[in-house]
């Protein structure tokens, strides 16, 4: 067994095993635990009590976190010639649609969401096999097809995320920076949990949250009582 550094020694003295902690206490410890040089992502991590393999049982949804996500995010706005001016304003990094679409075809992907009307979905839809494994597709779930794309631009760069569970009935997602501060990480936290508890499917049957976890890039989970965010 190797050898515990001095800082992993001194976070694993932090954390007790086995204790499921509040989430206002996990907010707070995420940050004594995290020793990394670069700005860490703060993750959370929810086990659901469903099966995702059943299509009444899948849960997706979106929120818009109160204090951002603390990332750029690179938006790309697949649009009619008269929706440009207004999605350039509402600060969408790229506008356009045929000249982009043919840079994706080429292999470009270099932005973190893409948004398009309803109109250009049958230009943007064969782009499927490129965007899709990259979780860049656009989808009116998702609130990335829609009408008004300057309104969309405006939220994802405020800190709106969206999210799905996987096949193994957990939803991942970052919910912040490790330098905000633990009554910022708890806003964003409870906002995401509130909005995954709202998302309960009628076919899920027994416990729904069965376990929270909170960590931030290359730190230990540290347990979240359900309990304290219901």
């Amino acid at each position: 067994m190797s050898k515990l550094t001095k800082n992993q020694k001194s976070v694993a003295d932090k954390i007790e095993a086995g204790k499921a902690y509040t989430l206002r206490e996990a907010c707070e410890l995420v940050k004594e635990i995290t020793t990394t040089k670069f700005e860490a992502s703060v993750d959370i991590d929810v086990r659901l009590g469903v099966d995702p393999r059943k299509a009444n049982q899948m849960v997706r949804g979106v929120v818009s976190l109160p204090n951002g996500t603390g990332k750029v995010t690179r938006v790309l706005v697949l649009c009619t010639p008269d929706a440009e001016a207004a999605a350039k304003e509402a600060g969408a990094d790229y506008v356009g649609l045929d000249e982009y679409i043919e840079k994706i075809k080429g292999g470009w992907t270099d932005v973190d969401v893409i948004i398009t009307m309803p109109s250009c979905m049958g230009k943007v839809g064969p782009l499927g096999r490129v965007l899709g494994p990259r979780g860049l597709m656009p989808n009116p779930k998702s609130g990335t097809v829609t009408m008004d794309v300057a309104k969309a631009v405006k939220e994802v760069k405020q800190g709106k995320i969206d999210f799905k569970v996987d096949k193994t009935g957990i939803i991942h997602t970052s919910i912040g920076k490790i330098t905000f501060t633990p009554e910022q990480i708890l806003q964003n936290a409870k906002e995401f949990i509130a909005t995954v508890i709202k998302l309960k499917p009628a076919a899920a049957k027994g416990t729904y949250i069965k376990s929270i976890y909170l960590s931030s890039t290359m730190s230990l989970g540290i347990k979240v009582d359900p309990k304290s965010v219901e």
